[in-house]
């Protein structure tokens, strides 16, 4: 029966840090995972409610974002609703100040991954030198019989355990890491297509109305 722990002891002492980094790892995955579970699962019926709301009331679609503030679509709705009588170019100024922010903070974890998919099968590549160094130094080359022969092949074999836990560390953390990346391309043209619509809204509803207002001259009256 396979034996996890007797694997992973016959690795050698480089398999403590492969086993922290891939802990880290999947610790890294599973907080961006859950992160883009609740964005992608809500913000099309977070913008909806917003746009709907921002035709009639503009402190209306504001409190709408303001509930939903704790995902980023919140957060980037919010900006520009909370500002008093902008400017089209003011709107729109906080409309892409917001998004760079939020797309800075998307990326949070896709460092770490990079790290991870380079260090750790230099790690395990580190860990089977130093294996097979160790059982050739403590092989008789000049008396190689079937039971020596047995020794090396299973040294070299437990030598190639740290390259394997490497390997699949980066793999996976590979996978991820391209997944996450196709995430925020997408999301950096939905910003820009829902940020567009939150603008028009606010031009066509709002600020060209009371541009007209504002404009209109005072009726002239009539000489007796």
């Amino acid at each position: 029966m396979f034996n996890a722990v007797d694997f992973l002891v016959k690795g050698g002492p480089l398999m403590v840090p492969l086993i922290g980094l891939s802990i880290a790892s999947v610790a890294c995955v599973l907080e961006r995972s859950w992160f883009w579970f609740q964005l992608l699962t809500q913000e099309d019926q977070i913008v909806q409610d917003v746009l709907e709301a921002a035709k009639q009331d503009l402190d209306k679609a504001a409190r709408t974002a303001h509930q939903a503030q704790h995902l980023p679509i919140g957060r980037f709705l919010l900006a520009p609703l909370k500002l008093r009588q902008p400017t089209p170019e003011t709107f729109r100024l906080a409309l892409e100040t917001t998004g760079d922010k939020e797309f800075s903070q998307m990326r949070k974890g896709d460092r770490f991954l990079e790290t991870a998919i380079g260090i750790a099968p230099l790690l395990g590549l580190l860990g089977t030198v130093t294996g097979l160094i160790y059982v050739f130094n403590n092989l008789s080359l000049g008396n190689v019989t079937g039971s020596e022969a047995g020794k090396l092949a299973l040294g070299i074999a437990q030598a190639l355990i740290t390259t394997a836990a490497g390997m699949i560390i980066a793999i996976v953390s590979q996978a991820f890491f391209q997944i996450f990346q196709t995430f925020q391309t997408k999301q950096i043209y939905y910003f820009s297509s829902v940020g567009g619509e939150l603008e028009l809204i606010y031009r066509q509803f709002w600020y060209e109305p009371s541009l007209r207002v504002q404009t209109r001259l005072p009726s002239t009256k009539l000489q007796p």
